[in-house]
């Protein structure tokens, strides 16, 4: 019993130093919400505009009307994007310009739960900006299928980013590093990570590169959730896979950081 009774304080210290962390940006993301609104969903539907619209909507891809297929990608892009930028930007500003990570180090906070508060930044800021997008495309195209399975992924495609948001800010030492990291990966992915196409119409060798991209499995869970089909187990399980490997990775770089 005292165990359990220490454990659960733990976790609860954990949570509010993590909610600390997290404490001031969603202060700054109450205050701009609108602004904030606006800017993320201008990009999806630019997309939209140009792929489906300037297209044609009458293009069908795996059974479905063009839309109905890349608004799911999209809208893992748009968590993709939101998330890691959200997080690493906050982060490489505290580490670079103001130069206070090293202060945030010295609180009495857990390890994990500084991490996990740095990396619900990108995850708040990409949750927002996808339901916003996802509010807009049920409006252009009624008839998707919302279930708590879309909702996991979606959460899954925030968490996985602003993990690697975190990673990236971590290795930094520079603003050219992240900018040359967003041009070699982050970009690429966006485009290739099937969000725009099926990947059945690639060459087998190619389409088991993408099958590496943790945007590939992210736009698999969530077009099939919309779209009433069954989530594969693979995706969901590579989803998870991706998480682990970039949290794990942000521990133990921070670890050696703070040593």
């Amino acid at each position: 019993m005292n165990l359990n009774r220490i454990n659960l304080n733990n976790l609860r210290v954990g949570a509010e130093g993590a909610y600390a962390i997290l404490w001031s940006d969603m202060v700054a993301l109450r205050r701009c919400l609108l602004n904030y609104l606006i800017a993320t969903v201008v990009a999806p539907l630019l997309y939209i505009a140009a792929f489906v619209f300037g297209l044609g909507r009458d293009i069908q891809m795996d059974g479905q009307s063009y839309l109905q297929f890349v608004i799911p990608g999209i809208i893992a892009m748009t968590a993709m994007n939101s998330s890691f930028n959200g997080a690493v930007t906050r982060l490489v500003i505290d580490q670079i310009h103001w130069r206070s990570f090293d202060e945030v180090l010295m609180a009495p906070i857990g390890q994990v739960w500084l991490l996990l508060g740095k990396a619900l930044i990108g995850v708040l800021r990409g949750m927002v900006s996808s339901v916003a997008f996802l509010v807009m495309a049920a409006i252009m195209s009624p008839g998707f299928h919302i279930e708590p399975l879309f909702f996991i992924s979606l959460l899954l495609c925030c968490l996985i980013f602003s993990f690697l948001g975190v990673l990236s800010a971590l290795l930094a030492r520079t603003y050219d590093d992240m900018i040359v990291f967003s041009t070699i990966f982050i970009m690429p992915m966006a485009f290739l990570g099937g969000t725009f196409f099926s990947l059945t119409y690639l060459p087998p060798y190619l389409k088991y590169v993408i099958y590496l991209l943790p945007l590939t499995h992210a736009s698999i869970c969530l077009r099939s959730s919309l779209l009433g089909q069954t989530v594969p187990d693979a995706s969901l399980f590579a989803l998870v896979a991706f998480l682990t490997l970039f949290s794990g990775a942000s521990l133990l770089v921070l670890r050696r950081k703070d040593a």
